[in-house]
């Protein structure tokens, strides 16, 4: 019997060294008939435990109530600037809505593009005004799009004139956030705090558009003294703006 028991034992044990093998195979031939589905409950099935629980679900909820709160205040105070945007004063001729599309970060102060061109009424030479004043003229237009050189730009030229004084100046860009008046007169009778306005006389612009606010004056300019001005407009972050269509 000893015998018998030792020979049963050696020839079964050539196919337990196999076990392992062939468990590794049926585990591949599940796999391959339920398409990885068997995989994926057992992962669900072993990782339970460690699942977000109620208060977990909670959390979440609440953080996304929050962010629909916050969403909602932004598109309210959205709501308002485009209001403000509508109810700019009006000048004379037709406007034209247009979404600004594209700015250089090299020439910030120089150009900003619109996403209006000559299919909507766009020509060059147009003014272009934000909520405050005016910000630029069209310099170039396609069928749908059209390129504004702003106040700020160092090729820009706009006659002006201090509204409280009356007298003209030439207002002209420097490349930076802040353009340059070039009074006409040796005594302009101008002081910070004085808003400049699109001058009457001027064949390019409708009058009496805001334009900005004196910052400083340089008396000792030569020829003529010379002041910094704020534009009313925020040149740095406008996203609509309006073209004014004669």
């Amino acid at each position: 019997m000893p015998a018998a028991r030792w020979l049963r034992w050696g020839q079964a044990r050539p196919l337990l060294q196999f076990w392992p093998w062939l468990l590794l195979l049926l585990g591949l031939m599940a796999v391959r008939f339920s398409k990885g589905s068997l995989v994926t409950d057992a992962y669900a099935l072993l990782t339970r435990p460690f699942w977000p629980g109620t208060a977990q679900g909670e959390w979440v909820r609440s953080a996304q109530g929050s962010g629909d709160q916050l969403r909602l205040r932004q598109l309210e105070r959205e709501n308002e600037r485009l209001r403000g945007l509508l109810q700019l004063p009006r000048a004379a001729g037709e406007r034209v809505e247009a979404p600004v599309i594209s700015r250089q970060t090299g020439g910030w102060w120089h150009q900003l593009v619109l996403g209006a061109g000559a299919l909507q009424g766009l020509r060059p030479g147009q003014a272009v005004i934000a909520p405050g004043g005016l910000v630029g003229r069209l310099s170039s237009v396609t069928p749908s799009t059209a390129t504004v050189s702003l106040l700020t730009d160092p090729t820009s030229r706009v006659g002006v004139w201090v509204g409280r004084t009356r007298r003209h100046a030439l207002l002209s860009g420097i490349g930076t956030s802040r353009p340059l008046l070039r009074f006409l007169e040796k005594d302009p009778q101008a002081r910070p705090g004085d808003v400049v306005y699109s001058s009457p006389a001027s064949t390019l612009l409708p009058p009496n558009l805001p334009v900005g606010v004196i910052q400083s004056i340089d008396e000792t300019a030569d020829p003529a003294p010379e002041a910094v001005v704020q534009l009313i407009a925020p040149l740095d972050a406008l996203d609509w703006v309006q073209v004014l269509v004669r």
